[in-house]
């Protein structure tokens, strides 16, 4: 049992560290603060997708590293 929650403890420190399942980046004030812009659309080839900023039709994007 003491396994059980061992890997389950694990499990949550490894999906921590993937971006966007912590984040939830809803809103253009969230986007700016995390260092992203709001692009209508889609983000150009180098930028990457952190969240949305005003509906499904515009992202938050930020460069890529």
């Amino acid at each position: 049992m003491r396994l059980h929650h061992l890997l389950i403890a694990l499990l949550f420190v490894v999906l921590l560290g993937v971006p966007g399942f912590t984040h939830g980046i809803r809103n253009r004030r969230s986007c700016l603060r995390n260092g992203g812009v709001c692009v209508p659309l889609g983000c150009p080839g180098h930028m990457r997708q952190i969240g949305i900023c005003h509906g499904h039709a515009v992202k938050c994007c930020k460069k890529k590293k």
